[in-house]
């Protein structure tokens, strides 16, 4: 499968299969994107040669079939085992069902997952680490998210949690990378402090512009947080030397001019940024519709000219969604089948209980067991399967291996259905492929320019 689109100035062509990416001149564009619906070479040939003379049109032919030859366009569709061997290399831990805020578009309820608020014991915690140290078996590395809720809410937990979890991997010769996904609304210097001194990952959670941030993300009796969270923000991405964090967002229906609340987080220093789209029912007030895709795709693309345009300027801005590599990214296995959520990647609840991910936190039906007594696999088995090869809906899509099938939470929530992707979540992830691939191009015609 070849999928060809232009972008601004660039016209580029994907080759699905062996993930090459090709730059491509008018004439060139035109043939590939021919044989690509299917036109027969003698066809394209005359096509090209009437618009373009016959010695250009010989000549594309020509390259093509060379590319072809070496297997970076036109390639064949690869084979892949897709088994996954049940050993889980990473944990959500839900240190606190409860949180500071109340979020009016926030997935887990406000952060009680629809239950009852509570933190996780201690107890329970190293119950998580001891059942991912044997779970994980042969892996050296593994990981462990703090989450919530907000973690932050049960900090004691968290600490005796990093100390316990790298003593006991240590006697293994394992190591567990930590990261805390925090809305920062009351990290302390002492919270900080530890973070940054035990190099935790860092996730911040930030809207963007005032108004925005604060039409959502309120404390529990009403009023914005968005001047303590950026406070915070900045100071414990300033004591890390502004290095291993993301600050992430969420937008909505009511800023789908997402562009600016970009430039905001970048006029206050951050450079490692993603902004999510919310994932809600149709009838919520604050879903993203269909009928909105036209004008999103526009401000994706707005927002892939004005990163380049940055840096063009020497100022370099990471948005997680348009990150793509080429060349030294995830096998393509790991692409294809996602995010591993029930399968490699579980959540833990502050009871001890496992879900297949932490947006399945709470509902009884995908309770796939306590850290206390393993995993039971049959409650796992609905998410064989899902990943993007194998869903009907994600076979003739060109994003697959950069996707892995979409999120499973969204599909299930949107559609009652593992199997059915959330249309319009894939609509998105397609127009951010394509900017994310379109300045891999830029980047690599610069540095071919010098």
């Amino acid at each position: 499968m070849v999928h060809t689109f232009s972008l601004h100035d660039l016209k580029l062509a994907l080759d699905v299969e062996s993930g090459a990416l090709h730059i491509l001149d008018d004439p060139s564009y035109q043939a590939v994107e021919m044989l690509a619906r299917g036109k027969s070479a003698s066809v394209v040939q005359e096509t090209l040669a009437a618009g373009w003379g016959q010695k250009t049109a010989e000549q594309v032919l020509a390259e093509i079939a060379d590319l072809q030859a070496q297997e970076i366009l036109f390639s064949k569709k690869r084979e892949l085992a897709l088994t996954t061997d049940n050993v889980v290399k990473a944990l959500c831990l839900h240190l606190a069902h409860e949180c500071n805020m109340r979020c009016t578009y926030c997935f887990a309820s406000e952060g009680h997952y629809g239950g009852t608020r509570g933190l996780m014991p201690l107890t329970t915690a190293k119950q998580a680490v001891d059942f991912l140290l044997e779970a994980s078996k042969e892996r050296r590395h593994c990981e462990i998210d703090f989450f919530g809720g907000e973690p932050t809410l049960n900090f004691a937990v968290l600490r005796e949690t990093v100390a316990y979890g790298k003593e006991q991997a240590a006697k293994l010769g394992k190591i567990i990378k930590f990261t805390i996904t925090t809305n920062a609304l009351h990290l302390t210097e002492e919270m900080i402090d530890f973070i940054n001194g035990e190099q935790l990952s860092l996730v911040l959670s930030l809207d963007g512009r005032q108004t925005v941030h604060d039409r959502f993300r309120v404390l529990p009796g009403g009023g914005g947080t968005w001047q303590q969270v950026l406070a915070n923000s900045k100071k414990i991405t300033a004591a890390r030397q502004h290095n291993n964090y993301y600050l992430r967002g969420t937008y909505t229906r009511h800023n789908l001019d997402f562009t600016e609340d970009v430039k905001e987080m970048v006029r206050h220093g951050f450079t490692s940024l993603s902004l999510e789209p919310v994932v809600l029912k149709p009838e919520a007030e604050q879903a993203l519709q269909e009928e909105d895709l036209p004008r999103l795709f526009a401000e994706y693309e707005k927002l892939a000219a004005l990163l380049w345009e940055w840096e063009e300027l020497g100022k370099k801005v990471y948005f997680f969604h348009f990150e793509l590599d080429l060349h030294q990214g995830p096998c393509a296995k790991k692409r294809a089948l996602g995010c591993g959520a029930g399968s490699t990647y579980l959540a833990v609840t502050p009871d001890g209980k496992l879900y297949p991910c932490h947006q399945f936190a709470g509902q009884a039906e995908f309770c796939a067991g306590h850290v206390a007594d393993g995993v039971d696999y049959r409650q796992l088995s609905r998410f064989q399967g899902v990943d993007s090869v194998e869903k009907e809906a994600c076979r003739a899509c060109f994003a697959r291996f950069f996707c892995g099938g979409g999120c499973h939470a969204a599909a299930w929530n949107i559609n009652d259905d593992l199997q059915q992707p959330y249309a319009l979540g894939c609509e998105l992830h397609r127009k951010r492929v394509e900017c994310g691939l379109y300045l891999q191009a830029k980047r690599a015609l610069a540095a071919l320019n010098g």
